[in-house]
């Protein structure tokens, strides 16, 4: 009975190889929108927009595989996660001269204050976390 409870807020999209990435962003500005973080926290907003874009990305583009994106609010972590079905876990890369991409994961690394990929029996979780400022945490309103 004394247990402290967790409040959390989450949505879920899943999003087809077919789907474009800027479908992920305006999903996901939807919701920080409705925590009102879109006000509060801005410069969080565009370091989240940013790693949903290189996330399903990654899904799509290096997986090959469908994107499962959801934002979890747990009143103090915004938790981006996104499964695809590659088993390959993502390592961030320094920029290089040579290549056009694969900095997606160095840009997540440098933007989330943490993020972590697991394994699963049906390919990988990738998930960051953010916490907006001090000033801004109000934004659990929305719960």
């Amino acid at each position: 009975m004394g247990e402290p409870s967790v409040r959390a807020v989450g949505w879920a999209r899943s999003l087809p190889m077919t789907s474009r990435v800027k479908d992920a962003r305006d999903w996901a500005r939807e919701h920080l929108d409705s925590l009102g973080w879109t006000t509060t926290a801005p410069q969080t907003v565009d370091a989240v927009l940013l790693t949903v874009s290189e996330l399903v990305t990654n899904a799509h583009v290096h997986a090959h595989s469908n994107a499962q994106l959801v934002l979890t609010w747990d009143s103090r972590c915004l938790h981006v996660s996104v499964h695809d079905s590659s088993t390959d876990l993502p390592v961030p890369r320094p920029a290089s001269t040579e290549h056009v991409g694969g900095r997606g994961m160095f840009l997540v690394d440098a933007l989330a204050d943490t993020w972590q990929a697991h394994p699963c029996p049906d390919g990988k979780t990738v998930t960051a976390c953010f916490r907006p400022s001090a000033d801004s945490a109000g934004s659990d309103d929305a719960t």
